[in-house]
C-alpha cells in the first residue's frame, strides 16, 4: 500500500485564523478572532461557551449563513469566501440542513409540507417531493402526525420536523443553534439522542451550538469559546 493510500482524507470544514467583527454605529466589536479548526466529515461537535462567546457567530459562519473578514474556510473543499452571494446560496441549499432553536415552521402548512419546502428548489417532481419527505418523516417518527399543522404537535415533535426538513435534501452538514434550547428535558434527550443515531447510523456530520451540558455530551467532540475565542482543550469522548 503506498503513502497516498494511508493519507486521511481531508476534512470537511476547515478554518484557519478566521476573524469577523461587526459595527455598532462608530464602533467595531470584535466578535470572534483568530479561529482555527478542523472538522472531519462524519463528527459530532458541540461548540459551547458563554452568552456573546461567537459560538452562533462560528456555525453561521461555517454553515455560509454569514462571510468573516479575514482568514480562510473551506467547506467541502470550497472556498466560501470566493463565492458570490447566489453560489453561496446554492451551496447551502444542497449542503447544508438546518436546525433552530424555535422550529420556523410555517403554521398553516401540515408537517409534511413543511418537510417538502426544501424541495421545492430541486427539479425533483411533486410525487418524488412527496417520497422524499414522507422518507424522512418515517426516519424521526412521525409517519402518523404527517398530515397535522404544527400548532397540533408538541415542541418535541415539531424539532423533529425540523430536523426532517434539514434533512430532507440529504445536506452533507447539519447545522443546530440550540436544537434542545425550547424543550423540557425528556424533550430534548431524544432530539439529542436522535442527532446521535444520525451521526452514527447515517455518518451526518453534525455541529450544535449548546448552553446545555447534557446536550453537548451526546456530541463526540466539545470545544468552548470564551469571548470570541476557541480555548485549545478538545474533548473527546
Amino acid at each position: 500500500m503506498n503513502d497516498a493510500a494511508l493519507e486521511a482524507p481531508p476534512p470537511l470544514v476547515e478554518i484557519e485564523h478566521l476573524y469577523k467583527s461587526y459595527r455598532r454605529g462608530n464602533q467595531t466589536l470584535p466578535v470572534l478572532q483568530d479561529i482555527s479548526l478542523n472538522i472531519a466529515a462524519g463528527d459530532f461537535l458541540a461548540l459551547m461557551g458563554p452568552s456573546g462567546s461567537g459560538k452562533t457567530t462560528l456555525l453561521n459562519l461555517i454553515a455560509g449563513l454569514d462571510r468573516p473578514d479575514s482568514g480562510h474556510l473551506l467547506v467541502q473543499g470550497l472556498d466560501l469566501m470566493e463565492l458570490t452571494e447566489a453560489q453561496l446560496a446554492a451551496w447551502r441549499a444542497r449542503s447544508v440542513g438546518f436546525i433552530f432553536q424555535f422550529y420556523y415552521l410555517i403554521p398553516v402548512l401540515t408537517a409534511l409540507e413543511n418537510v417538502e419546502l426544501p424541495l421545492l428548489l430541486t427539479p425533483l417532481s411533486r410525487h418524488e417531493r412527496r417520497e422524499h419527505a414522507e422518507l424522512v418523516l418515517e426516519l424521526v417518527g412521525l409517519s402518523d402526525r404527517s398530515r397535522h399543522y404544527p400548532a397540533q404537535l408538541s415542541g418535541g415533535q415539531q424539532q423533529r420536523v425540523a430536523i426532517a426538513r434539514a434533512l430532507v435534501t440529504d445536506p452533507a452538514l447539519i447545522a443546530a443553534d440550540e436544537p434542545t434550547g425550547d424543550l423540557d428535558r425528556k424533550s430534548g434527550h431524544e432530539i439529542m439522542d436522535l442527532l446521535v443515531r444520525l451521526n452514527q447510523e447515517f455518518q451526518k456530520t453534525i455541529i450544535i451550538v449548546t448552553h446545555d451540558p447534557e446536550a453537548a455530551d451526546h456530541a463526540s467532540h466539545i470545544r468552548k469559546l470564551i469571548k470570541g475565542q476557541l480555548l485549545n482543550n478538545n474533548q473527546e469522548k
